[in-house]
């Protein structure tokens, strides 16, 4: 229980043990270094691996990875594409365990920004996004998931996309429905082991 209740949080109480394993991930071989306090520590989680399998994502955009935790959505994606990257957490844990995974990976020649905030607070005013992409903190409750989808309007260029996983029918019904009042459109772009990726279009 102790990882679901504390890796949404700034500063993880549990003593810190480390971990490490390796996945395969569009293609790639990466490697992780994990810690208690961090959500999913010896594995990719099975809703990761469907965002990351399936998000839609174009070389030369300019990427924001929402609750990134230590990283294996960005990092995947910048092993795989050329993008700029912006990962950000509001675990302390996990940011430092991102930025000791992008070296891990050979990416620190790319360009990738990686902080510790709560949601977008420590995003640039005026910075825009051709994606948002996230696996969102369920167990941190429903008015997180909601401030992550609302937020993510002004954060986005016109004709960006939010991309959120979520089981379908342990959230992420509702969670759709949020996407689908605040930008007027949601689909669905992959189901998989009860997860589905949705998407929203910033469209004016």
């Amino acid at each position: 229980m102790e990882e679901t209740q504390h890796y949404f949080t700034e500063k993880p109480k549990s003593r810190m043990i480390q971990y490490q394993f390796t996945a395969v991930l569009l293609g790639n071989e990466l490697k992780f270094n994990t810690s208690s306090g961090v959500f999913s520590i010896k594995k990719i989680d099975r809703g990761t691996e469907v965002l990351i399998g399936n998000c839609i994502v174009e070389a030369g955009w300019h990427v924001l990875d929402m609750c990134c935790g230590y990283g294996p959505v960005g990092i995947a994606l910048a092993k795989k594409y050329d993008i700029k990257l912006f990962m950000t957490d509001v675990n302390q844990r996990a940011v430092m365990l991102t930025r000791e995974n992008i070296k891990a990976n050979g990416l620190e020649g790319k360009d990738i920004t990686v902080v510790s905030g709560s949601l977008y607070n420590k995003v640039k005013d005026k910075e825009t996004f051709d994606t948002i992409i996230v696996n969102p903190p369920q167990t941190a409750g429903k008015d997180v998931c909601i401030a992550v989808i609302e937020q993510a309007y002004e954060f986005l260029k016109k004709g960006g996309i939010l991309q959120l996983v979520a089981r379908h029918n342990k959230g992420g019904k509702a969670l759709s429905g949020i996407m689908e009042k605040v930008f007027g459109n949601v689909r669905d772009i992959a189901k998989k082991s009860g997860y589905r990726v949705y998407l929203s279009k910033k469209v004016s």
